[in-house]
């Protein structure tokens, strides 16, 4: 980009070109002249309005004298802002008429309630004016007076005309009227601007014009006066966007303007005028014309257009210097010189006009150069707005940055040149701190260049924000090194500790947004050369790395701190196992509290090591122990069921002088209602030897009772407590030996404690046997008392003995007598079956074959082992009624049977037939039937072929119930299910052409 890019182009703001020499059309010399939306209308010295359309580059001439004698011109010619509607006013000797003029018409209409003024000015409501329409149009005449008026297309004359105001007070006649509306909630808000040639009035409020001019009756009207006097004083409005932005009067002592904000309308109570802002003054001397006042002037966005003479001097409306002087090429014959100037708000562009001829003066970007002009204004904000590239804002800033500097307001400069991009290069701007011994400040640049530089830059981020920490770090220093004492300590002065903290903030709050961008390790080893730990370990903290600032606080003795850092959801939980040691050490309580919020995040047996280390110091015995209640949570509320943490828990208990949750572990087990689980977690062996070193022996006999080793556990429980021995021996339910075994034990114990006493001391073991219920006799006990005892002492256990067993030997007696007439019955069953029968029917059919029973022959038998019935096929016959051919009973139990048992009925008939034609060959065919029946070995198996196939009627047994789970089709019968599908032809359907005949 070269400079004039950069900076401006230098050409010309404005230009002048002829745009008709001819324009009055041979109707006299131009008059006046009105401009809008690309259209111009000129009124002449013969009454004439030439209409030039430059749309369609076409001219309309219409007469505003028709039917008049005499001289006549037109005085003034106003034209809306779209183009479409016109008022004119023309004079004659004796008066003046106006006339109104629409696009469309071929002929203007006269305006026969205005007969008689002579209209100086009109005011159009850009906001509501449409093409069909003028809505409210305001007005102004030579004798002060101030009037409204409408008028509609289609009714070609005027709505109403209603007098709005007269200027009382000085009689001066009314030179220019500006008009805007805004909306306030839901009414219109109207301004109005009125100019004399000595005066500016304005007017404002809400309601209809009517409304608002009536009331300025009762109250000041609003005006500003300049000395002076001007016969073409002018009002113009700088229309945007169709909004007026800004103001200018020609007025006889010079140019008064200011911006308009219709949005301050209450700003004060009277809300008069209080919608200019920024006033300002032109005055005339500074043209360079002396006693010489410009005939015309136009408004544009930041310039005056002054018409002198024939030239047109270009003034900048803030600088108020003349930038531009543009010569109006005049035709030769032209003897009065260029008249005056008109505007158009629609296009932007300028227009010039003489007797003849047209000059249209358009601008060149005349914005181009303003933020040169509020540079050297010094106004850096109004600069900054009108940049148009960064080369420019760059030498505003530079401005900026250099004044404030040479000010030696350094933040500030720091500020400004932070924004800079091309003009001076970076290393240049931190050089110019460096030289002037400004650390503070080159760190507020860099911090501000941080914030322009985009995430594209990332080395240059990096590198910035690494000097920056370091900048910092050597701020905080110094401040340290100013105390005197090295420290950051409370004897500080107030504004020194102050300020320490406040940098030691905004360090932290810099190392939180730049975490992202600093480079780790070199962070890291800035903040440790120069000490700050507690920001390294900030800074550890933003970068996860946890276990450095874990290890600090350990080291600080802060125990809690260094649990809620690893309470956070992306804390690596490996962290809170390396670091479990040291910390319960440091604050149990808060340690296990922190386990026990973690619940089942945590894995306790990885925290077995530092428990064991806790466990292995010295406390006190009113102190709760924190592992004990850690491993209780884990086991109750976890359900945990590693068998270290049971194992861990059971060994504390065991250390415990009481007892009691030793006992109470023991009893309750845990895994009870686990299908294929054990009902303990610990291991037995591990806790037997554990009670047995720490001389828990009843919990020895819980365990040795757990582990089934009843004997143990009465043998150690004898030692401990007789009725505890006695419970255990009570235990076993399932081997009445062994519990036999175990209450003999008891009760050798029992005898050998009682050996001191004699009589009574039997008598106590004798009653000891009712204790047994019956499991031991006065004979078991014999052998454990000395041989020195009387019989006399056991006398009565010894008698009662005896009637127990006559009475046990009568009972066997009895049932011995029951068991023999239950064998005489049964001999006798068997007697009365061997002459059993039942009666067939001849009818009678066969369940399979459905043929009769009695059918002589034609069935094939199944061997000759069977009985002969005459020429009859052998069958079978049951008490419920159905009866089977032999051969059909055997083919229909072996389909439904397994296929185990279909094999052994099949093989019991292979060995019948063989063993039946063995005899058969053996006797030369010769054995009848009763010899058959006789052959012990064929009896056998045909015993057994009975039992296998007649054991119960098919149809009434097992068998049929077995045979409703079975499928309707069975998996052999698949392909004979399958040839009955119905499957789709290969080939596609014809479609036969049919015809229908009618």
């Amino acid at each position: 980009m070269d400079a004039a890019a950069a900076f401006g182009s230098g050409g010309q703001l404005f230009s002048v070109d002829p745009l008709e020499r001819h324009a009055a059309r041979g109707h006299g010399v131009v008059t006046s002249m009105a401009a809008g939306s690309d259209v111009i209308v000129l009124g002449t010295s013969r009454g004439w309005l030439v209409r030039h359309d430059f749309s369609f580059e076409d001219a309309q001439d219409l007469d505003l004298g028709s039917g008049r004698s005499g001289e006549h011109s037109v005085h003034r010619v106003f034209l809306d802002p779209g183009g479409k509607h016109c008022i004119a006013t023309v004079v004659y000797p004796g008066g003046a008429d106006t006339y109104y003029h629409h696009a469309r018409w071929p002929r203007p209409k006269q305006l026969p309630r205005l007969r008689g003024l002579l209209v100086n000015a009109v005011a159009w409501n850009r906001q509501t004016i449409t093409e069909a329409s003028t809505k409210e149009v305001i007005l102004g005449t030579e004798d002060g007076q101030i009037f409204e008026m409408a008028v509609d297309e289609a009714d070609k004359k005027e709505k109403y005309v209603k007098m709005l105001f007269v200027l009382s007070d000085l009689q001066e006649g009314i030179k220019g009227l500006q008009m805007e509306t805004a909306v306030v909630g839901n009414a219109t808000r109207f301004y109005v601007m009125a100019v004399t040639p000595t005066r500016l009035y304005s007017f404002t409020g809400i309601g209809a014009l009517e409304t608002v001019f009536a009331s300025y009756s009762d109250r000041a009207i609003h005006f500003m006066e300049l000395p002076g006097d001007i016969p073409n004083s002018e009002l113009h409005f700088f229309i945007k966007q169709r909004r007026a932005k800004h103001f200018g009067w020609l007025s006889g002592a010079g140019i008064y303007h200011g911006e308009l904000n219709f949005g301050a309308q209450h700003s004060s109570t009277s809300g008069d005028e209080n919608f200019v802002e920024n006033k300002g003054f032109f005055d005339y001397s500074k043209l360079g014309e002396s006693g010489i006042k410009p005939r015309s002037f136009a408004l544009s966005e930041f310039h005056f257009l002054l018409l002198i003479r024939d030239k047109i001097k270009v003034v900048n409306r803030i600088s108020q210097q003349i930038v531009e002087e543009l010569i109006v090429d005049n035709t030769p014959e032209t003897s009065k010189g260029t008249i005056g100037l008109c505007s158009d708000a629609s296009t932007g562009l300028f227009y010039a006009y003489d007797e003849n001829s047209i000059f249209q003066i358009s601008s060149s970007d005349e914005g181009r150069d303003m933020w040169q002009v509020y540079l050297d204004m010094k106004e850096y904000a109004a600069a900054l707005s009108h940049c148009r590239n960064s080369f420019q804002r760059d030498q505003v800033y530079l401005v900026q940055a250099d004044a404030t500097f040479t000010a030696k307001e350094y933040y500030i400069a720091a500020s400004f040149y932070a924004k800079m991009n091309y003009i001076l290069s970076f290393e240049e701007i931190s050089l110019k701190f460096i030289s002037a011994g400004e650390q503070d400040a080159l760190r507020t640049f860099l911090l501000r260049r941080l914030d322009n530089l985009t995430k594209d830059d990332k080395m240059q981020i990096t590198m910035i924000s690494t000097w920056a920490t370091e900048l910092y770090l050597d701020k905080i220093n110094r401040l340290l090194l100013e105390d005197g004492t090295g420290t950051a300590s409370n004897d500080v002065a107030e504004p020194k500790d102050s300020e320490y903290h406040s940098i030691v903030t905004e360090f932290r709050a810099f190392l939180s947004d730049s975490k992202d961008v600093l480079d780790e390790a070199t962070t890291m080893r800035l903040l440790e050369s120069y000490g700050r730990v507690d920001e390294l370990v900030y800074f550890a903290g933003l970068k996860e790395q946890y276990e450095i600032v874990v290890h600090h606080y350990i080291q600080q003795g802060e125990a809690r701190k260094a649990l809620e850092v690893l309470q956070r959801h992306n804390v690596l939980v490996d962290l809170v196992y390396k670091f479990a040691p040291d910390l319960i050490m440091l604050d149990a309580y808060e340690t296990v509290e922190s386990w026990m919020m973690a619940r089942n995040k945590l894995n306790p047996g990885k925290l077995i090591p530092a428990m064991m280390r806790y466990v292995s110091e010295p406390h006190a015995k009113n102190e709760t122990h924190e592992v004990i209640k850690y491993l209780e949570f884990c086991v109750k509320d976890l359900n945990n069921e590693d068998p270290g943490v049971h194992n861990l828990l059971l060994s504390l208990y065991a250390k415990k002088e009481d007892e009691s949750q030793l006992l109470q572990f023991l009893d309750t087990k845990f895994g009870k209602g686990q299908t294929n689980g054990p009902e303990f977690f610990y291991d037995p062996k591990y806790a037997l030897r554990l009670c047995l070193q720490e001389k828990r022996m009843r919990a020895c006999v819980r365990i040795y009772s757990m582990m089934s080793m009843h004997e143990e556990a009465v043998a150690l429980a004898l030692t401990v407590d007789l009725e505890l021995a006695k419970a255990e021996a009570d235990k076993v339910e399932d081997d009445e030996e062994l519990r036999k075994k175990l209450w003999l034990k008891v009760a050798k114990h029992v005898i050998e404690q009682e050996k001191g006493v004699k009589r009574e001391n039997i008598k106590k073991a004798i009653e000891f046997l009712s204790e047994t219920n019956n499991l031991l006799k006065i004979e078991d006990i014999l052998p454990f008392f000395p041989d020195f005892v009387l019989i006399d002492d056991f006398k009565e256990e010894i008698c009662k003995s005896l009637k127990d067993y006559d009475s046990q030997i009568e009972q066997l007696k009895q049932e011995m007598d029951d068991a023999t007439r239950g064998a005489d019955n049964i001999r006798s069953d068997i007697g009365a079956l061997a002459q059993r029968y039942t009666v067939i029917d001849r009818e009678e059919e066969c369940g399979v074959c459905k043929r009769k029973i009695l059918t002589a022959g034609g069935l094939h038998q199944v061997g000759r082992s069977y009985p002969s019935v005459g020429h009859m096929a052998p069958f079978y016959v049951f008490p419920c009624g159905h009866a089977f051919h032999a051969n059909c009973l055997i083919g229909h139990v072996t389909r439904c049977s397994s296929q185990v048992q279909a094999e052994r009925i099949l093989d019991l008939q292979k060995r019948l037939s063989l063993m039946d034609r063995k005899a058969a060959k053996d006797n030369g065919g010769g054995m009848n039937g009763e010899s058959i029946m006789n052959t012990t070995p064929i009896d056998k198996l045909r015993s057994q072929l009975d039992d296998a196939v007649a054991s119960e009627c098919p149809f009434c047994g097992d068998l049929m119930i077995k045979e409703i789970s079975l499928p309707f089709i069975l998996p052999e019968e698949s392909d004979e299910k399958a040839s009955w599908e119905i499957k789709p032809q290969a080939t596609a359907q014809k479609i036969l052409p049919m015809t229908m005949s009618i």
